[in-house]
């Protein structure tokens, strides 16, 4: 794990060699998210509602905090394992003293203004790697269901009438829940659509594979 020395923001980012091929490596994101939610729910105020929107936005009391990042090497071994991959957050702890006033834009939010007054950038790596570990130990030992209950649990939309952007348009449905690797379900038109998580984070902003 390595982490930027800004107090004011947590920087950090996992590398990891996975045993696993590609498509099982990218489920590591949602158990990094779990993670986050299980650190962010222990540390924070009970009043503050930890959320997320798919692929990897996270939220905090509904307004958006940042948003998780993935990236794959594109080089793999002779069982298809990617040679590695990294999972990094950037995600702001104390609002940035010359930027707008609290609340100018709904959509944009930092941990201290809602609530989190007393959190630290160390207080909230070592509690993000006790979760870390302990997800990645059910993971490996259990498989992507536990994680995929977890990460619906702090889903918006969930059971709801959502509109993704994806692959630069939007596609509207009612979110049935995730695939075995992470991947939208969407009931739409009688029938239900998968959008492909690699789809979804090679089009957002700040995430992409790694590419040669």
């Amino acid at each position: 794990m390595v982490w930027a020395r800004n107090l004011d923001r947590l920087q950090l980012a996992v590398v990891l060699e996975p045993d696993v091929e590609r498509v099982r490596a990218r489920e590591m994101l949602f158990v990094a998210m779990v993670a986050l939610g299980d650190s962010l729910g222990a540390l924070a105020p009970p009043e503050v509602a930890i959320t997320w929107s798919w692929p990897c936005t996270v939220h905090v009391n509904r307004a958006r905090l940042g948003a998780m990042e993935l990236a794959i090497a594109p080089d793999e071994d002779e069982n298809g394992a990617p040679a590695w991959m990294a999972v990094g957050m950037d995600l702001p702890i104390r609002p940035d003293p010359k930027g707008p006033e609290p609340g100018f834009s709904m959509d944009r939010t930092t941990l201290y203004d809602e609530g989190c007054v007393e959190l630290d950038r160390t207080m909230l790596i070592e509690s993000y790697c006790r979760h870390l570990l302990t997800w990645i130990h059910t993971w490996s030992e259990e498989g992507f269901r536990p994680v995929h209950e977890a990460w619906m649990f702090r889903a918006n939309g969930r059971g709801e009438s959502i509109g993704v952007v994806y692959e630069g348009a939007e596609v509207t449905g009612r979110f049935l829940g995730l695939d075995d690797h992470g991947n939208m379900l969407l009931n739409a038109d009688g029938g239900t659509t998968l959008l492909h998580v690699e789809t979804a984070l090679g089009a957002s902003s700040g995430l992409a594979e790694a590419k040669e």
